[in-house]
């Protein structure tokens, strides 16, 4: 389910945060999913459990997950209210990365064909009107 590369210079957290990220988004794992404990994928991914936890904890201060006590983390349903904040410096960087690109050579056209694929392959947003 999630690779490491352990020989990144990118820390280990930051790795599986990131890896949890693209699955929540591309909803492999769906709202309400319970994710694995802490032991359990300590275990899988051969790291020390603090690590993993430090990872769900990052990922619950993002809004990505949620925990119960006593019953684990489990996938946070989208929220468009809660998100908004999060979408406002998203929407930020992704205009500084997009000025980049475009000053590198992106063409409009080509800019387009991009946001269809990702479009297609992570089923599009939640609002299909």
């Amino acid at each position: 389910m999630v690779e490491l590369d352990m020989r990144s210079r990118q820390p280990i957290y930051e790795q599986l945060v990131d890896k949890l990220k693209e699955l929540i988004i591309s909803e492999v794992l769906k709202p309400d999913e319970q994710l694995p404990s802490v032991r359990t994928l300590a275990g899988q991914l051969t790291i020390n459990p603090n690590t993993i936890q430090k990872a769900y904890r990052e990922l619950e201060t993002q809004g990505y997950i949620y925990s119960v006590k006593g019953k684990g983390s489990f996938v946070n349903p989208i929220s468009l209210v809660e998100n908004s904040d999060k979408l406002v410096s998203v929407i930020k960087e992704l205009k500084k990365l997009l000025s980049e690109a475009m000053y590198l050579g992106l063409k409009p056209e080509e800019l387009i064909e991009l946001i269809h694929d990702l479009e297609s392959s992570i089923g599009g947003g939640k609002n299909d009107d």
